[in-house]
């Protein structure tokens, strides 16, 4: 017997509809045609799976399985508690900008206020000693970040070197997205060059294509992990591209496959070819891998792609976000400040007594201290902690260090006198631009690129398991200000006990 093939079936079925609407001929874009795509999404049958590696086919295999538990779970939470109130929203919530509604599922990683970041239960400290490093490196490899991110579990050595060598196989950038990227003027913001990059890359998106044939809602995730292993791949290529091009001749130094994903982006930077270097690209393209789902990037990323955009189409979006000032530009103002105090201090060496004086002088003008606070966190932030970690060991002497542990030692108490913050302790964006600028990365537009890199992980992981649920389309309710008022009118005999805090 000979079985017809995917796309045979699909198009008998197609057939088949024609005639029950009277013989009439479906035609492309039409809505009938748009309900037979839809409806092959559903037909039984076995979809064809993208061609496997070793590597790939283990990643799948975890992801099948653990896919299943959580649907499950899913199923459950639906079925036995879908009534189950969870937290009371208030108006102010609804005001700004939804901080603290439970109203995500997102399992790569979660935010608590005291322990900052995990990443599937472990802590950021935990995270840099568990996982696999570099010969002769200290740092976790942010290849080991991600396969903790994606499959819950922390990987061996085989394990993340098979996925070095998948990123490998999946680096080269097609011409035309060359092509795209040098036809934009030299001046074009290097975050909008990538925005435009990764729109350029969607011509190849493997679940675009899947899903155009038709294919069911199981099979989703196995063309979302193609997609977005591509992407992991391809950006930090991109991204060296794009630097190269906007901030010096052009020429790209050659992609190295003995080196592990991160070394291979700094050594494309071409700005410093030392070890060190290559550890403190490991450790940042490592610690900015995820912050849950809620921050702007990961939320549009996840947004776009409830609407099942691929991941081309959702990170664009994602990147968009990431390049506003409030979310990924904290990095480099952080630095820009910092440079501009150096410049203050006429060549004074930065100590405690000092950066209090300045710190005191700064609030007293109403000006703001970047890079201080945090909206969820309540303690000193992990990466921080990790960056000045790296610092005292690689940078201890380097002038703009020195002021930024002075900084460290003086501006909490000033903050935590004034009593108007919940949090005066330091985030990562207080110490990462020192980091980039002591091994000659200096150009500050270029720093949201280098986050971006980073986050394509998290976002990345984000999204196959969105898909590997089923996570239906986004849709929250929005409201007019004079109907909020009339429900806070309504509901105003209930007050909420206690204080309602960022963590809730």
């Amino acid at each position: 017997l000979k079985f017809p093939t995917r796309s045979e079936h699909i198009q008998r079925q197609r057939l088949v509809a024609a005639q029950d609407v009277g013989h009439r001929t479906v035609l492309p874009g039409t809505a009938m045609e748009r309900v037979n795509r839809l409806a092959a999404h559903v037909t039984p049958g076995l979809a064809p799976q993208p061609v496997s590696s070793g590597i790939l086919e283990v990643m799948r295999t975890k992801i099948a399985v653990l896919a299943k538990e959580k649907a499950a779970l899913k199923a459950d939470l639906l079925k036995n508690h879908g009534e189950r109130k969870i937290q009371d929203v208030t108006v102010e919530m609804a005001i700004n900008g939804a901080r603290a509604i439970k109203s995500m599922v997102t399992e790569t990683s979660d935010l608590d206020a005291n322990m900052g970041i995990a990443y599937r239960h472990l802590s950021l400290y935990d995270v840099n000693k568990k996982l696999p490093k570099a010969p002769g490196g200290q740092v976790a490899l942010p290849e080991g970040a991600f396969w903790l991110l994606f499959t819950g579990q922390v990987p061996t050595d085989e394990e993340v070197k098979g996925l070095t060598e998948e990123f490998h196989k999946r680096s080269a950038i097609p011409e035309n997205v060359k092509s795209t990227i040098d036809s934009l003027p030299i001046q074009t913001h290097p975050m909008t060059q990538l925005s435009v990059a990764m729109l350029a890359l969607q011509k190849d998106s493997k679940f675009f294509k899947k899903y155009q044939e038709g294919m069911k809602k199981d099979d989703y995730w196995a063309y979302a992990l193609e997609d977005c292993l591509d992407v992991i791949a391809k950006i930090p290529v991109i991204a060296a591209t794009i630097y190269r091009r906007t901030f010096h001749d052009g020429k790209v130094p050659a992609y190295d496959t003995k080196l592990d994903w991160a070394a291979n982006f700094a050594q494309m930077l071409g700005v410093n070819e030392s070890e060190g270097f290559k550890e403190a690209v490991r450790l940042y393209l490592m610690l900015h891998a995820d912050h849950e789902g809620g921050n702007v990037s990961a939320h549009a990323t996840h947004l776009v792609g409830s609407a099942l955009s691929d991941p081309y189409y959702a990170w664009a979006a994602g990147l968009c976000g990431l390049a506003g000032p409030l979310h990924g530009l904290a990095n480099q103002e952080c630095l820009s400040w910092l440079l501009d105090v150096q410049k203050q201090l006429h060549g004074q060496k930065p100590t405690k007594e000092l950066m209090t004086d300045f710190a005191n002088k700064t609030l007293k003008e109403g000006k703001v201290i970047p890079g201080f606070g945090h909206a969820v966190l309540r303690n000193t932030d992990p990466r921080y902690m990790l960056e000045r970690d790296f610092a005292l060991k690689h940078c201890a002497d380097d002038p703009l260090f020195q002021l930024v542990d002075a900084c460290y030692q003086a501006i909490p108490p000033v903050l935590l006198k004034q009593g108007k913050v919940k949090n005066p302790y330091p985030n990562v964006d207080a110490h990462s631009g020192q980091l980039m600028y002591f091994y000659n990365l200096r150009e500050e537009n270029f720093y949201t690129v280098v986050f971006a890199v980073s986050r394509t992980m998290g976002v990345m992981a984000q999204y196959i398991w969105s898909r590997a649920v089923n996570l239906p389309i986004e849709r929250p309710k929005s409201l007019p200000l004079d109907d909020l008022l009339s429900l806070a009118k309504k509901h105003r005999w209930q007050r909420p006990k206690g204080n309602v805090s960022d963590q809730q």
